[in-house]
């Protein structure tokens, strides 16, 4: 049996069905990844199944003994608990049947028995288990905590009931690669069954084992991970196109037999009167995939080739070093992803980039005639009694775009809002909406540097697609704070990354070339730091091989071959090298051909160790 079935679900909010007819199920270690539109009613169909809310119609049929658990979206905490207090708050109904049995009231042994059942005695033990395995301090204060600190306490909640079912919405959002990374790992070890609300594509490849898309109200199931899913989905969206293509056929032949006037005979006559009443109502009550967002962005004047020259440039505050000898050059047309930990300083970073912070240390050059434009900034100033269409475009019906002047109702409807939302409070926007309003909001200023941070959180994944189509054929320079590794390797030209104690690394390529590099790096940097303290105690050493030689091995044949070839097979390796870097010097490749430019960042570290170990070979040789 099914741990959750819902059957013949109907939820609407106004003319809009969001559920129609739904059917959904979850088996017991199925991790059920939800996908679909903003406004679609994901995060609502999530409180469904928690039994938070209830269908307009339907059935929600429970496993018995099954305990669920729900993570928010935005989880609301007690700001004035500590840590210790909200977790152990997850177990507020065992603590209730301990402090019934503690004051004698009702039953006992049922009240024992119950707490047993629930290993409820060992309640302050499951707590601290808990709060270890989710790294998080028993005595900090909730106010004092980080989105991402908040997001763990909430799930750490969940898990303190040892629940058979978890449900996540948008769990990702706040959290770190790192903390991501470790959210994947905790998923996977997790035994019961998980229904994830998220829009990270990598996420959801690593995690889910069937895909759920909820499309124009009906639950549609995929098994697999997303990867597995898109191919599926294509085939199904073509097959629909062809089916609802040969209906509309139908429909046109027989609206053209109806005004011929009825002929033959009547029975006949009738009978294809009714079906073509059948195909109309058919026709009528099918829901059209939704269109496509469409953007555009006024890329304003450009600016010079030199966005931003630093060189060796430092911050700190309060005594804590929050940049580092920081140096780069950055040129007009990068894109530049930012990575780090929560707190690490990637805005401080991006505000000594741009000229609105000085540098404690070092120097900063400033390009000419940037003009910048912020999405962060954008979303502290949302107006939620504001209009949608007041939002865009403040007393004007009228909103230029390039050289294009558009009426804001179409501008909208751009971004997918039908005319008659544009004069709707943008309170009534879900999360993903809002953001997307603030897309269309940050592209309708003319602009030639975009700073983006986080913009992905809530989007779409058809949004998300299209959001990075636009910034890869974007001619300005973009910055972008995002913690979705897809969105990043599909957009930067480079990684800027931060790699402790206030330094920070620029790396060619996006998340999965900084990952190699990096991980490359550390393989190697024991050996520099070796060195220095090796050359005082190895220095004598040299005189007791020169008071007895050994005698030297004469080199065979085959060896003098190699060693002969070997200068040449080093130059070789360099020119390749050379080359590869100048092809991915300016970062178009990453953009124009993504995989031809993943290859070569590949065979480029393959030179790097192909070139070690025929250096170290030709010392070798060389000294025999």
């Amino acid at each position: 049996m099914a741990l959750i079935t819902l059957l013949e679900a109907q939820l609407a909010y106004g003319h809009v069905p969001l559920l129609d007819h739904a059917q959904f199920a979850l088996e017991a270690g199925e991790r059920v990844g939800l996908i679909g539109r903003n406004g679609a009613g994901k995060s609502s169909l999530l409180k469904i199944l928690a039994g938070l809310e209830r269908p307009d119609d339907g059935t929600l049929q429970l496993q018995q003994g099954i305990r669920i658990s729900y993570v928010a979206q935005e989880p609301v905490l007690d700001g004035s608990a500590t840590v210790f207090e909200v977790v152990r708050s997850g177990l507020r109904p065992v603590l209730d049947l301990i402090d019934q049995y503690s004051h004698g009231m009702g039953d006992l042994d049922a009240l024992q028995a119950r707490i047993e059942a629930e290993d409820g005695w060992n309640w302050e033990q499951r707590v601290n288990e808990t709060l270890h395995r989710l790294h998080l301090d028993p005595a900090a204060r909730i106010t004092t905590l980080s989105g991402g600190v908040r997001k763990r306490t909430a799930l750490a909640q969940a898990l303190v009931t040892r629940p058979d079912v978890l449900l996540l919405d948008e769990p990702t959002n706040h959290l770190d690669l790192d903390a991501i990374e470790w959210l994947e790992g905790l998923l996977l070890d997790f035994k019961g069954s998980v229904v994830t609300i998220t829009h990270d594509r990598a996420f959801l490849d690593r995690t889910s084992t069937r895909i759920v898309e909820l499309d124009r109200g009906q639950l549609r199931s995929y098994p697999g991970n997303f990867s597995r899913y898109q191919a599926l989905k294509e085939e199904q969206l073509a097959q629909e196109a062809v089916v609802n293509a040969k209906a509309d056929k139908l429909l046109a032949q027989e609206e053209v037999w109806i005004r011929k006037g009825v002929e033959a005979r009547r029975t006949r006559a009738q009978g294809r009167i009714n079906r073509l009443q059948r195909l109309r109502e058919q026709r009528s009550a099918r829901r059209e995939a939704l269109g496509r967002v469409r953007m555009e962005v006024a890329a304003g004047a450009p600016t010079g080739k030199l966005v931003a020259e630093l060189e060796g440039v430092g911050k700190a505050f309060d005594g804590k070093s929050v940049v580092r000898d920081f140096s780069a050059t950055l040129l007009r047309g990068d894109k530049v992803g930012l990575v780090g930990p929560n707190g690490a300083g990637k805005t401080t970073l991006l505000k000594l980039i741009l000229g609105e912070l000085a540098p404690d240390s070092g120097k900063v050059r400033q390009g000419a005639n940037l003009q910048v434009a912020y999405f962060d900034q954008m979303r502290e100033a949302l107006d939620l009694d504001a209009t949608l269409e007041d939002f865009i475009s403040p007393g004007s019906e009228w909103i230029e775009i390039g050289r294009q002047r558009k009426h804001v109702k179409s501008y909208l409807g751009d971004f997918l809002f039908s005319p008659a939302r544009a004069t709707s409070p943008v309170r009534s926007l879900s999360g993903g909406e809002r953001n997307r309003l603030l897309l269309a909001r940050l592209f309708a200023r003319p602009a030639n540097v975009l700073v983006l941070d986080e913009p992905t959180n809530d989007l779409d994944i058809d949004t998300l697609e299209l959001l990075e189509d636009l910034l890869q054929d974007y001619e300005g320079t973009v910055f972008l704070v995002s913690h979705d590794r897809a969105f990043l390797d599909n957009v930067v030209t480079s990684i800027v990354a931060w790699e402790g104690d206030g330094r920070w690394r620029e790396y060619e390529g996006g998340v999965q070339d900084w990952l190699q590099q990096s991980q490359r790096s550390r393989s190697l940097a024991p050996a520099p730091s070796l060195s220095p303290a090796a050359a005082p105690a190895a220095a004598p050493a040299p005189a007791k091989p020169q008071a007895t030689p050994a005698p030297r091995r004469k080199l065979s044949y085959k060896e003098q071959r190699e060693l002969e070839a070997l200068p040449g097979q080093i130059d070789a390796l360099e020119q390749e090298q050379a080359a590869i870097a100048s092809e991915l010097a300016d970062g178009s490749l990453y953009a124009r051909d993504a995989e031809r430019a993943a290859r070569l960042a590949v065979r480029s570290s393959e030179i790097e160790d192909e070139l070690m170990a025929a250096l170290e070979r030709w010392e070798t040789l060389g000294s025999l």
